[in-house]
């Protein structure tokens, strides 16, 4: 988790610091040969009352040596040390050279006090927040509270049909069958001018035979019911309408519309229901697969796709 998590702030770092680094006005005192900003009365007539070649001077000067700018080089040296993953710490080293000029600070002697967020530098808000959690480590925490944190949240819909995909083409090695995942491709419609393409289909899991299509899988992270608590199964009707496309410009004689397994459809994954296609010999069947329970389940799925004498024959 630590490896993300240092990869996410690489990469928002990286993107903020190409629209430029924050600055901002610090005061300086110089003694200098030629007035610059305003003269220093009482150090110029103390410290250089004998010696008025030299003029103490006092000024301001737009510096990139800012509080936020020590803090993010702070973070970064620290994971630096943290991480072990080369790509992580060529990225690391990348930053830490874009933060060369950049007085190094102690950890505990960063002044978080004198950062400002305002509408100037509002973009380095989330990155400041990563950089206390990393610097204060408590990055990774499980406990309850106020305190603010980084939570991962992850697209299951792409999740799942990645993780049924490489299941499906490891089970169906060997048995003459290719798997293609997001293939296929045809279009819906033609323009009537041109042979332009239009309404371009993707569907998750194409499984061919001798390169024919034997079956369309699209995969749906949603909760479906038993046949008892609703006829349909909870399924919607647009995913009918999809699968119907595929049955159309694939030829298929297996559709699969597979939903993940709950306790409420029974105690194993399997087909819950298969309808026919009216006016077409394809069959539409819904199915659901157990994620949680990674005990034989490339066995399981097998018995799934082509388990049974009629799903055999329909492969070819």
């Amino acid at each position: 988790l630590l490896e993300i998590l240092i990869r996410i702030f690489c990469d928002k770092l990286t993107e903020t610091l190409r629209k430029g680094m924050p600055r901002r006005y610090v005061g300086r005192e110089e003694d200098l040969p030629t007035l610059r900003g305003q003269l220093d009365v009482n150090r110029q007539f103390t410290v250089h009352a004998v010696n008025p070649s030299r003029l103490a001077c006092r000024f301001d000067i737009l510096s990139e040596d800012t509080p936020l700018n020590r803090i993010m080089k702070a973070a970064v040296v620290h994971l630096f040390r943290l991480s072990r993953r080369s790509a992580n710490q060529k990225r690391l080293r990348e930053l830490a050279f874009v933060y060369a000029d950049i007085a190094d600070v102690p950890v505990p002697a960063l002044r978080w006090d004198e950062v400002i967020i305002d509408r100037t530098n509002r973009s380095w808000r989330e990155l400041f927040a990563m950089a206390r959690l990393f610097l204060h480590d408590r990055y990774q925490t499980t406990t309850g509270g106020t305190g603010e944190g980084t939570a991962m949240l992850f697209e299951m819909n792409a999740l799942f049909e990645e993780y049924v995909g490489r299941l499906i083409a490891r089970a169906l090695a060997g048995t003459g069958l290719t798997v293609s995942l997001q293939g296929g491709r045809l279009f819906c419609l033609s323009a009537q001018d041109s042979e332009r393409g239009l309404f371009q289909t993707r569907p998750d899991i194409l499984i061919r035979r001798d390169g024919s299509v034997t079956h369309v899988i699209d995969t749906k992270w949603k909760r479906i019911s038993s046949r008892i608590d609703d006829p349909k199964q909870g399924v919607s009707q647009a995913d009918v309408y999809q699968m119907m496309a595929y049955a159309q410009l694939y030829h298929a004689p297996r559709l699969t519309l597979l939903y993940p397994h709950h306790p409420g459809l029974g105690a194993e994954d399997a087909v819950h229901a298969r309808h026919r296609i009216t006016g077409h010999a394809t069959i539409l069947e819904t199915a659901s697969i157990d994620v949680a329970n990674s005990e034989k389940v490339l066995d399981r799925i097998r018995q799934l796709l082509i388990g049974d004498d009629e799903m055999v024959e329909a492969a070819g």
